[in-house]
């Protein structure tokens, strides 16, 4: 039952990420971008299948790539993904096409490592893949983070209006170029 439960999170994790990733939002470096990720990859590394008892060698290999193509793909989202100055000095961001393409190739290459598992004959539990999210969206947060400081977003939004909501108040602003 905790492997229905796993594969349950991470699609809803996953489709909430790309339904939230093509809209603008503004974002601050104080936020805690790191607290998500780090819940998936407590709640993957409690699970005890997360290496095959009669596979470890091959599936601690199949774990290592797996972990591997969720950092690249995090990097690949994180600069794939446009980030701007409002204005009011605020730092947006919003995925690109691009960063559609750093999914798909990402879950292309994810579906390959399982074939590949499953061709060695390795029992591959969904904690790897969790596991493999969490370092996604943690590479991902930070370099959006960094960027943002870079660009000199503050660290709170400003007192006189509260942060708005994801989606609200689309306004054209300069955009960031790369």
């Amino acid at each position: 039952m905790p492997g229905v439960v796993n594969v349950l999170v991470i699609v809803a994790v996953v489709a909430i990420v790309i339904a939230r990733q093509f809209r603008a939002r503004a974002i601050g470096t104080d936020r805690r971008w790191w607290l998500l990720p780090v819940i998936l990859a407590v709640v993957a590394l409690r699970e005890p299948g997360i290496l095959d008892a009669h596979h470890r060698a091959e599936s601690a290999v199949l774990l290592v790539v797996e972990l591997f193509i969720g950092l690249v793909t995090g990097v690949g989202w994180g600069w794939t993904t446009r980030i701007w100055t409002a204005p009011d000095g605020v730092v947006w961001t919003r995925s690109s096409k691009a960063s559609g393409a750093v999914w798909v190739v990402g879950i292309a290459l994810r579906a390959g490592v399982f074939a590949l598992g499953s061709a060695l004959g390795v029992h591959q539990d969904s904690s790897a893949l969790m596991l493999g999210l969490a370092g996604t969206l943690l590479v991902r947060g930070g370099i959006l983070a960094w960027r943002a400081q870079s660009l000199g977003a503050p660290s709170r939004p400003a007192p006189s209006r509260p942060a708005p909501a994801y989606g609200d108040d689309e306004r054209s602003a300069w955009k960031e170029r790369v």
